[in-house]
């Protein structure tokens, strides 16, 4: 898969594709990140990549020509443009899945005002991180790439996020490590009692009490099964 990145500030990206499972990725050449830096396609004079928006108003708006242009300089025919915008779909683990199936994924990053409406004629997507905004789209980019990234085949094992978070509706079930014991919280026994369904079950119950307890309305949505009604049904008489 490959990734590119346009943006007016390229230099934010140094530490994101040389740490950690990002670097991992690049160096087996799984993953491919291309930065790009808008300014570069500017035609104006003054390199300006923004201007003042029509009809007044506060702050600069980017302007059509360098941002079309480095789109189009960037765009194959396996391309998918997103925009990254708090205007947009928001991301949730399961558009992470689907944008891991493509090829070649363009991540818009706008700045100031942001973009030129018509812009939005060369994106195929837009696309939020939540409901705030930020001061640019780098580090929407940076939360979308990793999302991604670890998802494409070979980067991470399969198992290591089939049960993230949201991966399966729920939020993920607790997790522990050595010590067994320590300042008196000790591991759950049925962890150590290697018995793989009374584990599985565990797991499940606490996956489920964690979501009704953060994310209830996660439950409220989901198609529950036999044994997961019967579980809540124990959490909600030990609780």
């Amino acid at each position: 898969m490959k990734i590119s990145i346009l943006t007016l500030f390229p230099e934010m990206f140094t530490g994101f594709v040389e740490t950690s499972i990002i670097k991992k990725a690049i160096l087996k050449e799984i993953i491919e990140i291309e930065v790009v830096d808008m300014r570069s396609f500017t035609e104006d004079k003054h390199n300006r990549v923004d201007d003042y928006p029509y009809g007044g108003g506060a702050g600069l708006v980017l302007m059509c020509q360098p941002v079309v242009d480095a789109i189009k300089a960037t765009r194959t025919e396996d391309s998918l443009v997103v925009m990254m915008t708090p205007q947009g779909k928001t991301l949730k683990q399961s558009v992470s899945y689907d944008l891991a199936k493509e090829k070649h994924i363009i991540l818009l990053c706008g700045h100031y005002e942001g973009f030129d409406e018509r812009i939005r004629s060369y994106v195929d997507m837009e696309l939020s991180i939540g409901d705030y905004v930020l001061t640019g789209g780098e580090v929407a980019s940076m939360v979308v790439a990793d999302s991604v990234i670890r998802l494409v085949d070979g980067v991470i094992t399969q198992e290591s996020h089939e049960d993230d978070s949201f991966s399966n509706g729920l939020l993920e079930y607790p997790h522990y490590t050595r010590p067994r014991e320590y300042e008196g919280m000790e591991v759950p026994d049925v962890l150590v009692s290697g018995h793989h369904e009374n584990v599985r079950n565990y797991r499940l119950k606490e996956s489920l009490r964690k979501t009704q307890k953060m994310r209830p309305e996660l439950i409220e949505s989901r198609d529950l099964t036999p044994l997961e009604i019967k579980l809540l049904a124990e959490i909600n008489s030990e609780e």
